[in-house]
């Protein structure tokens, strides 16, 4: 077990933040995290789980266990006439795995193309785009229990997924660590065009014939042009959830605000929280080293020099502005520390 100590976690985060770990763990297993927590658990320390790192706001040091889940493989466990199930390790690429079903003419996820992060953090916030939700393609997961340090398996019911929700963030938080996720994908693609802008780019590429790669390079275009490349300024892509509202509330902002866009779900009508920030005055303000990106008021941006604490004010002020001229809430979707 390689644990290392004071190590910068800069590379780690896609705000690119230097805050540091006391000690530092790579686990490629599912037994290397389980003597890691058997470690932190003698040396009584507290321990912080990365994946990503696209999720998360450090907003100091940490002192305790930082462990970075880098489990990888991808493993074909059956397959029919219409469907292929695949066991994905929790530290392989999002966009790696996106990439792989794409090659090998599996259809359901090229519409969350380019989403940061890595496969163990997807069924934990339920990742979404472009009109689909990971619980839709979603089988079963394997999880570590961080108190019995055994491996447990969910399937789809026992995640509890909501709108960027599971029960890892609710009732289990910090409970478990996901190892593996199973996905059941189809060899038959129903394509899923008609949210965004995503027809818009096809047909200005003349794509009438409609591929896998086509639509998953079409959605590539189109975040590219809109949220900024982490590796170039520090982000976590979108920083708050999409609040959803009552029918009545909608009508009745509809009318202050006749231009408000609302689209119906089972909960009610959800709003996007980039147009209610842009309204509300904040789209590329900046504060010294932090700000809200120029082309999409829901990216939070560190432009180099800034930290985690003035991206957690900065944060404070907007919902704050927003619930002063819309009376609603919105929730982040990161993860401070």
């Amino acid at each position: 077990m390689n644990i290392q100590e004071n190590i910068s976690l800069k590379s780690l985060n896609t705000f690119g933040f230097d805050q540091k770990a006391r000690f530092f763990l790579k686990a490629s297993s599912a037994q290397e995290l389980i003597d890691a927590l058997s470690w932190a658990k003698e040396n009584m320390l507290e321990v912080l789980i990365l994946g990503g790192g696209s999720n998360i706001l450090l907003t100091r040091d940490f002192g305790g266990l930082v462990i970075k889940v880098d489990i990888k493989g991808i493993q074909t466990l059956r397959e029919d006439e219409d469907l292929v199930w695949v066991k994905v390790g929790a530290g392989e690429i999002w966009q790696d795995w996106v990439s792989f079903a794409i090659d090998n003419n599996w259809a359901g996820i090229e519409n969350l193309s380019l989403i940061p992060g890595t496969v163990g953090a997807s069924p934990m916030q339920n990742i979404g785009a472009y009109g689909v939700e990971i619980k839709e393609v979603f089988d079963s997961l394997e999880a570590l229990n961080r108190s019995t340090l055994e491996i447990e398996t969910f399937t789809a019911e026992a995640c509890e997924f909501g709108y960027r929700e599971s029960v890892f963030k609710n009732k289990l938080k910090d409970q478990y660590v996901i190892c593996s996720v199973t996905f059941r994908l189809e060899k038959k693609p129903n394509f899923r065009v008609d949210y965004g802008a995503i027809q818009d780019v096809l047909n200005q590429k003349g794509i009438v014939d409609l591929s896998l790669r086509a639509v998953s390079e079409a959605v590539i275009e189109i975040r590219k042009s809109k949220l900024p490349d982490p590796k170039e300024i520090g982000n976590s892509g979108s920083f708050f959830k999409n609040p959803t509202i009552n029918r009545e509330k909608f009508d009745s902002l509809r009318l202050a605000f006749p231009q408000i866009p609302g689209y119906p779900n089972e909960e009610g009508v959800k709003v996007p929280a980039g147009w209610l920030i842009e309204q509300a005055g904040w789209k590329g303000h900046r504060d010294g080293e932090v700000g809200v990106h120029s082309k999409q008021a829901l990216v939070l941006v560190n432009f180099g020099k800034g930290s985690g604490r003035e991206i957690q004010l900065l944060s404070e002020k907007i919902r704050l502005s927003v619930k002063e001229k819309f009376g609603i809430e919105l929730h982040p979707e990161v993860n401070f520390i």
